[in-house]
């Protein structure tokens, strides 16, 4: 669907709105109806840029939850060149998720949407495909400047970062607590460090 300017902002402020409603409510007890109050939208409207209706609509929020989170960690993510750099940016992350708490919106809308169903599995595939390559960017760029061991695969060490993170995010879910967040990502800054003999 090919939208103009006002038809694209109509459409993000009814995603916007919908997202404000599930992170308060939850996707299951979010209806349609809660959308049009919040949005002051049409029920023609909605179905105008969502034929779907609230499966359409939470795909579409799913794809915004998961934008955010990649936004959440700029510019810190798209600047690891430092081990400095590399630390704010542990450190933004687990504030990102100590905030976020035991409730994470995208889990959530993809479960409400089937984890194995096409549009779930692609904006999952998806986020973990950018956020990953964001990783390796940064350990490639500490490879060139000689400060992580040039013969590590970078991809598959990002690939292990990002499947800390997301250990330590469903056990924060289900503890409360971010001790495994940090543990993860400690171990993992750890052991790009020490790559190199001779690193401080």
């Amino acid at each position: 669907m090919t939208l103009t300017a006002k038809g694209a902002a109509t459409r993000a402020r009814i995603v916007e709105g919908a997202a404000a409603e599930i992170r308060e409510r939850g996707a299951a007890d979010t209806t349609l109806d809660d959308v049009l109050a919040r949005t002051r939208t049409s029920k023609s409207q909605l179905f105008h840029y969502f034929p779907g209706g609230r499966e359409d609509l939470l795909l579409a929020v799913a794809r915004r939850e998961a934008d955010r989170v990649l936004e959440d960690q700029q510019p810190m993510l798209g600047e690891l060149t430092s081990w400095a750099a590399w630390r704010a940016w542990r450190d933004a992350l687990v504030a990102r998720y100590r905030a976020q708490g035991e409730r994470c919106p995208l889990t959530v809308l993809v479960s409400q949407l089937g984890r194995s169903t096409p549009g779930a599995r692609a904006v999952v595939t998806e986020l973990a495909r950018q956020w990953q390559g964001e990783i390796r960017a940064g350990i490639a760029h500490l490879q060139a400047a000689g400060e992580v061991d040039p013969g590590l695969d970078a991809d598959r060490e990002a690939a292990a970062i990002l499947a800390g993170i997301q250990g330590g995010v469903v056990l924060l879910m289900s503890t409360g607590s971010t001790a495994h967040l940090e543990a993860a990502l400690d171990a993992a800054l750890d052991t790009l460090r020490r790559s190199t003999r001779g690193l401080p």
